[in-house]
């Protein structure tokens, strides 16, 4: 079983990840978050928003309609070439990204491909309520278009002047032909992206971009993700309009994945907008006296796939004897689901049960925390350590005379007695 097998039984069984509308035979490349999953992407999200646009001043941020009028995907250009190449097997009638395929054969039987074919992404919707008088729209093939329709209402809504960037998290959809590799490849994605606009000189963007390469580098190695499985990888071929684009990839542990693209976009938009709206898209400097369209660096990077990464740098299974593995989630505590679990040591003793309640309670107001009290402690320990819970509270008979309990570290796994009114400044102090 590989590391992404893993992972997604891992994700079922604790409630990270469940496949789309699995009851009625699935649909490719769906995915629904369970309980555990929506509070480490929730999180995920509360820390890139934390990052880049509360504790800036130079951000604002936006949240885009996921219909828009079609003319906004003629002018980024998404309806002539938002493509992929594609590929149909004459043998067993399965379709593949040709552009992906390291041989010209089937990877399913080996047989004869067809000649490749052009495939548009763009999901299709249709709005209206009389049948043949419908409009043809798309469900968004990406976020950043939202951004930039609106860079004239941000500059006038706002005090906002040159360099200055709008950041955005949102869903995004994609007709992919061969969705795969757990949530890796999904039609149904979210996104969390800056669009960064700046001086039109190619020596300052290209320094902006690089600023912007080290700052979402260092948001991941900050959030507890190894450097050793992150890299660079610059683009070898770029599209028309791109001055520099590259991506941050993940080592999964067989292949490099791509998580985050930073690019710099030249005026494309900008321009195409302008141009395609007959709106004036320039911005005035009033130091300088100059009227431009900004040149724009984009940081464009996947929740699902960071939320994916994330699930995969934390993974281990962990040998403690011949005969016991535990399996762990090494989650940094601003990403874990929950950062402590509440128990008390015994079910059927209501002194121990409600003065566990007690803590639980004035902890829950402030954290998202666990309650357990099903089966023994150390059954209770493992399901935390597959929950990436950082810290187990065991309320025991010695709670009952001095105000102490035991914490458990998920990571070492030791314990230490603690006071009762210690437990919120420790859980705080771990999650800054």
């Amino acid at each position: 079983m590989d590391l992404f097998e893993k992972i997604g039984s891992l994700a079922k069984r604790r409630g990270f990840v469940y496949p789309g509308s699995e009851i009625y035979g699935g649909l490719a490349g769906t995915w629904d978050y369970g309980p555990l999953g929506v509070e480490l992407k929730r999180n995920l999200k509360e820390e890139f928003w934390k990052t880049m646009v509360r504790r800036r001043d130079d951000v604002v941020g936006i949240d885009g309609a996921i219909l828009m009028n079609p003319k906004v995907w003629e002018a980024s250009g998404h309806i002539q070439s938002f493509s992929d190449p594609l590929v149909d097997c004459k043998k067993c009638k399965k379709r593949w990204r040709e552009d992906v395929l390291e041989e010209k054969v089937c990877p399913a039987c080996g047989g004869e491909l067809t000649e490749p074919r052009q495939f548009n992404l763009l999901v299709e919707a249709k709005l209206g309520v009389i049948e043949g008088e419908k409009q043809t729209v798309y469900l968004r093939g990406e976020i950043t278009q939202g951004v930039h329709v609106n860079f004239k209402n941000v500059l006038d809504s706002t005090r906002m002047k040159i360099p200055f960037g709008v950041a955005q998290v949102g869903k995004a959809f994609r007709n992919e032909i061969t969705p795969g590799q757990f949530t890796f490849r999904s039609r149904e994605f979210e996104q969390m992206e800056l669009q960064f606009y700046v001086e039109r000189d190619e020596e300052k963007s290209m320094e902006w971009m690089e600023y912007w390469k080290a700052e979402r580098m260092k948001f991941y190695t900050s959030l507890g993700m190894d450097s050793k499985r992150l890299r660079f990888k610059d683009h070898e071929a770029l599209a028309h309009y791109a001055h520099a684009a590259c991506d941050i990839e993940f080592d999964t542990g067989d292949e490099w994945k791509e998580m985050e693209g930073i690019h710099h976009r030249g005026d494309w938009d900008i321009s195409r907008h302008g141009k395609y709206s007959g709106q004036d898209f320039t911005f005035f400097d009033e130091a300088t006296k100059e009227r431009y369209a900004p040149f724009i660096i984009e940081t464009s990077g996947g929740v699902d796939r960071a939320t994916l990464f994330f699930l995969m740098n934390a993974y281990e299974e962990e040998v403690i004897s011949e005969k016991d593995t535990r399996t762990v989630l090494h989650l940094h505590p601003k990403l874990a689901p929950y950062k402590a679990a509440i128990f008390p040591l015994v079910a059927n003793k209501e002194q121990i049960v409600e003065k566990a309640k007690s803590i639980y309670k004035p902890l829950r107001d402030l954290y998202m925390v666990s309650w357990d009290e099903r089966g023994n402690i150390g059954k209770r320990y493992r399901a935390q350590d597959e929950a990436g819970t950082p810290y187990c509270i065991t309320v025991d008979y010695q709670t009952l005379e001095d105000d102490t309990v035991t914490v458990r570290d998920r990571d070492t796994m030791k314990q230490e007695r603690m006071h009762i009114k210690d437990l919120d400044a420790f859980i705080k102090k771990s999650l800054e």
